[in-house]
């Protein structure tokens, strides 16, 4: 059995093929028309088809190969087909990114039930149809690759205002730290992504439980905006993390900070998460 990771040059993709989901817009797109700058075939997916026609618009005009297809993710069928046709249209597949999330801003009490079924259906178990789609052609392919899965750095350090937020990145990091050992034996390197503060329509987006909800967005916003770390420089990161196959990829200095403090002082960790968390109601 193989037992040394196939790593991969993500500075030059040529003759490589990378699946990304969520590729209509933010995180997703910017990694999706990088990898072809840098000479990758695409397999992309995204509920939004006018967003995934622009990205995959330009990723052609950059003379790449691309697979498109609207795929909900939560959907396991659904993942599966967009599988089938990708494995149908290229040889193989040597990059897998499962990037499709949402979020909702709200403390465990003003969650309801539906809320954590439509995060979990996401955030987790679209991570999980989409490793359970391509890892299989990639082990029986025999050429390593690798898997990238995007958590969060809310799943480094737990915030009582992304109560069920936090959970599901928690179960993505989870997840990925088992898969990487798994996988191992298959020269199959995986990464769990855990981005802090970045500047993406996901604050206009993410539904809001409780009280003075449009002074919370509006505030939410106005600190993204003002943090200014773009989806583009998280790209760049991811192929880094990549190229380095590291197990867990903080990005961002506000997640590096969590993910020193979690793990070297936990009390005092949760002390500031609480005190950033009081900031946000």
């Amino acid at each position: 059995m193989l037992t040394s990771r196939s790593r991969i040059s993500t500075s030059n993709l040529n003759d490589h093929v990378v699946v990304i989901t969520g590729a209509g817009s933010g995180i997703g797109r910017e990694l999706a028309l990088l990898c072809a700058a840098r000479g990758a075939d695409l397999a992309l997916c995204d509920i939004n088809e006018t967003g995934l026609a622009e990205t995959a618009d330009v990723a052609r005009s950059a003379g790449r190969d691309v697979v498109t297809a609207r795929v909900d993710v939560s959907d396991a069928a659904q993942m599966t087909a967009f599988a089938d046709a990708t494995l149908g249209h290229f040889e193989g597949v040597d990059v897998i990114v499962n990037n499709a999330g949402v979020g909702l801003i709200g403390g465990f009490l003003d969650t309801t039930v539906e809320d954590w079924e439509w995060l979990v259906s996401i955030n987790l178990m679209g991570v999980v149809h989409g490793c359970s789609a391509f890892i299989p052609a990639m082990i029986e392919r025999g050429h390593g690759g690798h898997v990238v899965n995007l958590a969060s750095a809310a799943g480094l350090l737990a915030n009582p205002q992304l109560s069920a937020y936090s959970a599901t990145k928690f179960a993505v990091l989870g997840l990925s730290e088992a898969l990487r050992t798994e996988l191992a034996p298959e020269r199959i390197g995986v990464t769990a992504i855990c981005p802090g503060v970045i500047n993406t329509a996901i604050t206009q987006t993410s539904p809001i439980r409780g009280e003075n909800i449009d002074g919370r967005r509006e505030n939410l916003a106005a600190t993204y905006k003002k943090r200014g770390y773009t989806p583009e420089r998280v790209a760049r990161n991811i192929l880094r993390a990549v190229d380095r196959d590291r197990a867990v990829a903080p990005i961002a200095a506000e997640a590096h900070l969590m993910y020193v403090l979690s793990r070297a002082t936990p009390p005092l960790a949760r002390w500031i998460s609480g005190k950033l968390a009081a900031v946000a109601k």
